[in-house]
């Protein structure tokens, strides 16, 4: 028997591997010696050499084969220690310092509110933090914490600005805020304070300059709060720019009370140019038509009528005027004027726009699909987030099949959304159903091939299943209140009848 059991087949010698036994002294002793020769000498000289080269290399092949058999049979074999040294994740001794410096500074931004994705991307282009010391800028976020600010919008602001995170800064800051009174108090105006402060390099006492050159002019602290928060370069802004913006709208016909209004609806307004956009603004509105008395009215109406770009207002006047629409969809787009129905599908525009198509297929949008002007804004977004995020389609979609946002989302998006993914989470679907079959198919029809066919479905698909009725836009007995009243006969008018028909007969 052999190494673990087996039988000796080859016997393995530590010099020599062969299957032939040894010679042994009988076979010599037997031989008959021959003189060799002078040729014969270096011939067997040369092969003796060549039988120990081949010796040597089956002694090393033998071996390294008897090393892998034994150590791949052995039971518990083990890796050497020096293998785990090629894949360690732990850094050399030079590099330790600055791995436990950054997981140091994420722990620390984790406290406060940062998620694992935002601190990769945060930590990778701000590599001057780890350079920081942590009880600084622990320090920082401290006071941020302490100013009331929500933590998301600490997250924001430290990483659209990682300036403030300079614990010398925010404790002048702190302190010019406490002198401000009321409107220090405001974390969303200490937010937006703070990021233009640090990057237009603005100290506390020309924040105080700023305060005071508003209160000057006359603002309430309500409208200065909503300005500061909505419009914070205003602190850059020099008192004649301010000035000569709230004279133009005195001009205009606004009165004090009309002019905090704007402010406070509209805060950016006090960042557009007088020459360069506000006066052209106004005279193309002239040139449309319009009166000064509608457009001061509109602009009470919505101030955001000020943003609007020069030229904007004749282009959507422009695709008004050529839809090709039923006329009681007309009718409501056009029922509070042409200036506010321009106003409205500049608005649908800007929100499509906002969610990713650019504003020539805005505009292909609204002159395929009317009705999109008829809802709010609010219901559009609701409609595009459902589409992207539920239905997986991409918003480039719209243009092929803007119907999508001119119907019903309770009434006809989301039931036929539910039983298209319940045919196919059942493989009742033999083709994939787009979004333009989904949508522009009639009730009837899309009931007809996607529900009727298949009972379950009618759950999902409202007043055509048969557990959903009807209501009636009536009370019930409310007929019985139209009916005519039977007149109440007499026996004067029998008599009268009878003699009428005697003489007939």
């Amino acid at each position: 028997m052999g190494l673990f059991g087996r039988p000796n087949c080859i016997t393995i010698s530590p010099l020599k591997f062969s299957t032939n036994p040894k010679p042994t002294a009988h076979h010599k002793r037997h031989k008959r010696p021959v003189a060799p020769t002078s040729s014969a000498r270096s011939s067997s000289s040369n092969s003796a050499k060549a039988r120990d080269l081949s010796m040597a290399d089956k002694i090393f092949r033998g071996r390294t084969t008897l090393y892998s058999l034994t150590s791949s049979l052995r039971p518990n074999a083990t890796v050497p220690k020096t293998t785990n040294r090629l894949f360690s994740s732990k850094p050399s001794p030079p590099n330790q310092s600055i791995y436990r410096k950054q997981i140091a500074l994420a722990n620390l931004l984790q406290r406060y509110g940062f998620s694992p994705s935002q601190l990769q991307s945060f930590l990778s282009r701000n590599h001057s933090l780890l350079n920081s010391n942590l009880q600084d800028i622990e320090n920082s976020l401290g006071i941020l914490l302490s100013f009331k600010i929500p933590q998301k919008s600490i997250v924001s602001l430290v990483t659209s600005c990682p300036g403030v995170l300079e614990v010398e800064f925010l404790k002048r800051w702190q302190i010019g805020f406490s002198k401000s009174g009321d409107l220090g108090a405001s974390p969303f105006v200490i937010r937006s304070v703070l990021e233009h402060s640090r990057r237009f390099q603005i100290d506390p006492d020309g924040f105080s300059k700023s305060l005071n050159v508003l209160k000057g002019l006359g603002f309430s602290e309500c409208t200065m709060r909503r300005v500061l928060e909505g419009f914070p370069r205003v602190i850059i802004m020099k008192g004649t720019e301010i000035k000569g913006k709230i004279q133009l709208f005195k001009e205009m016909g606004f009165c004090r009370d009309e002019v905090d209004w704007i402010l406070n609806s509209f805060p950016e307004v006090l960042g557009f140019g007088i020459d360069s956009r506000l006066i052209p603004l106004l005279r193309e509105f002239e040139d449309l038509g319009f009166g000064k008395e509608l457009v001061r009215k509109e602009i009470v109406r919505d101030p955001r009528v000020l943003g609007m770009e020069v030229g904007e207002l004749s282009r959507c006047l422009d695709l008004l005027r050529t839809l090709k629409c039923r006329e009681p969809i007309k009718l409501k787009i056009f029922g509070d004027g042409e200036f506010r129905a321009g106003f409205e599908a500049k608005l649908r525009i800007d929100c499509l726009c906002e969610h990713g198509l650019i504003r020539r297929e805005a505009l292909k949008v609204l002159w395929k699909e009317p009705r999109v002007i008829v809802y709010r804004t609010h219901e559009i977004e609701k409609k595009i987030e459902f589409l992207v995020s539920t239905m997986g389609f991409n918003v480039g979609v719209l243009v092929d099949v803007p119907e999508y946002l001119g119907v019903s989302f309770e009434k006809q998006i989301v039931p036929r959304y539910n039983v298209i993914e319940y045919l196919r989470a059942k493989g009742g679907l033999g083709d994939e159903v787009g979004l333009k079959d989904m949508i522009k198919l009639s009730r009837r029809r899309f009931y007809n091939l996607y529900v009727k066919p298949y009972p379950d479905c009618e759950k999902f698909f409202g007043r055509f299943s048969g557990d959903v009725q009807v209501k009636s836009c009536h009370p019930t007995g409310l007929w019985k209140l139209f009916k005519p009243q039977r007149p109440l006969e007499s026996e004067e008018d029998v008599k009268n009848i009878k003699s009428f028909m005697e003489t007939l007969v």
